[in-house]
């Protein structure tokens, strides 16, 4: 596989940088946990879908190292969003997810910040780039690889990619066996849709 290295960077070369910012009202960020369940949850994956985020991009097409990502979620706007279950199934699911998997009054953001970036153009316009930052979810900080696909159409960015966490690695819980309604596997799949506006 092709080892893309990250390359020194100039101040004019920083200076190039086009900044974004991310609109979560154009943009889906979606946790797929795999089924697990007990009870009428078995059988059905979860589709945790973040309705309140924001940060910013910033892409520098003449130097990728020089492109950066900060994403900060609203850890409370997580909530269920999958078909398969009625409305008040996902009110049972949305209260375990408050009250024992995300605890949004100890841990109110999920957040990650880049570290560096390396890719190539993969046509007009286009990018294909591996994102390395730190995750903090649930009071933990992990290193991640986020790989992305990016657009840029007039003053507007897009990034479509997935990437998975080990939920063990966060201290993230599944809850309990007494409550059982939010039983997951251990690896958690999150895939994001993200659109920026220039600034």
């Amino acid at each position: 596989a092709e080892v893309l290295e990250p390359v020194a960077v100039s101040p004019a070369d920083a200076a190039a940088a086009q900044r974004f910012r991310l609109d979560s009202s154009q943009s889906k960020f979606i946790a797929r946990a795999q089924r697990g369940g007990l009870l009428w949850f078995k059988g059905h994956d979860h589709l945790v879908a973040a309705r309140e985020f924001g940060g910013e991009a910033q892409l520098n097409a003449d130097s990728l190292a020089a492109s950066s990502l900060q994403l900060t979620v609203m850890t409370a706007s997580m909530t269920e969003t999958s078909d398969a279950f009625t409305e008040q199934q996902k009110q049972i699911i949305n209260g375990e997810l408050r009250d024992i998997v995300l605890e949004p009054a100890k841990y109110p953001e999920i957040v990650f910040k880049s570290r560096s970036v390396t890719g190539k153009a993969a046509g007009a316009n286009q990018y294909d780039l591996k994102i390395t930052g730190d995750l903090t979810l649930h009071g933990v900080t992990r290193p991640i690889v986020i790989p992305a696909k990016v657009s840029l159409t007039g003053n507007d960015l897009r990034a479509v990619g997935e990437f998975s966490i080990d939920r063990s690695d966060f201290k993230v819980k599944a809850t309990s066996a007494f409550h059982g309604m939010v039983r997951v596997r251990n690896k958690v799949k999150f895939t994001f849709d993200i659109v920026g506006h220039r600034v």
